[in-house]
């Protein structure tokens, strides 16, 4: 699959990029395994190289990133390895012990890093895809306001297109995110979220389901996983928006969806990156009817019939604001009716 970021080769269908999962992190029987001190300096300015089976345990691979941002000026010496920066394995899934990293399988963000050095990172060191500058800050839309002014992170050397594993009981979702206009949410223990939209699924499964804050798609691609026979996915931020798109495209053979039409780019969406008003993204033919919807979610009336009464998860960022929660969950139910969720 063409990456929609870079152009490249960095993305994978669902079955490709699972279908060598299991072993994906795990050392062949040469491989060394070389564990640093993360909160003291390096102890000397030297790194071991990756094994002959292309991998190379993810300690190494810091020091070699620390050796090289020293030399650029963007670490002191006194530095301890973890002001590398933070680690992004692709694809990133629950591990219970540190990986051996093959080719192109870690971004990297970093508020310390220097384009000469990002630069240097992309060529010298294999298993990076992207060096991503990062701040005090998240990335994209976090908040209900559409006259917000968003932020994003910096990209600085290859591709920030990474993807995160969600176990399901149908089997394994693959959702890709671009990590500098997209916020890292790491899955507490036990996946509530996904939890919390199977228990609200059912079993049969309801007939609609509204994911109306989808980010790159998570909850609302779990209910057309489940069998909800309508899902709409929909999210202001034009990045969200487009990987919801593009991840249903990922993972449509795992759904009653036949072809998947996405009817906008990225380049295009960009243009306008918050949207009032829905705009449709991408449709399915097929048994299943998912859309994906650019657009506030307050105004999802337009596009949801009134007698539809959905399933509607909205994961918004500021859940400990309860006067706001429950304002928005009111507006919700006179303006969709239905049941409205905070998952």
């Amino acid at each position: 699959m063409e990456c929609p970021a870079c152009g490249s080769d960095c993305v994978q269908s669902a079955p490709d990029i699972l279908r060598d999962l299991p072993t994906r992190f795990l050392p062949c029987e040469k491989c060394s395994m070389r564990v640093l001190d993360k909160r003291s300096p390096l102890p000397s300015l030297e790194y071991g190289k990756p094994c002959s089976c292309g991998k190379r345990f993810i300690d190494e691979v810091f020091a070699h990133m620390y050796v090289i941002m020293q030399e650029e000026g963007d670490l002191a010496p006194r530095d301890p390895l973890i002001a590398v920066g933070s680690p992004l394995i692709h694809p990133g899934m629950a591990m219970d012990r540190p990986p051996f990293l093959p080719a192109k399988s870690l971004l990297l963000l970093s508020g310390r890093v220097r384009e000469k050095a990002a630069r240097r990172i992309i060529i010298e060191v294999p298993e990076v895809r992207g060096v991503v500058k990062s701040a005090d800050y998240i990335p994209g839309l976090v908040s209900l306001d559409p006259d917000e002014s968003p932020r994003v992170y910096t990209l600085l050397a290859g591709c920030d297109v990474r993807a995160d594993i969600y176990p399901l009981a149908t089997g394994p979702l693959v959702v890709y995110k671009q990590q500098s206009l997209i916020h890292v949410e790491f899955p507490r223990a036990g996946y509530p979220k996904l939890r919390s939209v199977a228990a609200h699924v059912g079993t049969p499964p309801v007939p609609f389901f509204v994911d109306a804050c989808s980010g790159p798609g998570t909850l609302g691609l779990a209910a057309a996983c489940l069998g909800v026979p309508h899902v709409i996915l929909n999210d202001a931020w034009y990045a969200s928006a487009f990987w919801s798109a593009f991840n249903l495209n990922v993972n449509h053979v795992y759904m009653d969806t036949g072809e998947v039409h996405i009817l906008r780019t990225l380049e295009d969406m960009a243009r306008q990156p918050v949207v009032r008003d829905p705009v449709k993204i991408a449709e399915t033919s097929g048994r299943q009817m998912i859309e994906v919807y650019q657009g506030d979610l307050r105004h999802l009336d337009q596009v949801i019939p009134r007698d539809a009464h959905p399933v509607a998860a909205l994961d918004i960022f500021n859940k400990d604001n309860k006067k706001e929660v429950s304002d928005l969950i009111s507006e919700w139910r006179v303006r969709i009716g239905g049941e409205a969720f905070i998952p």
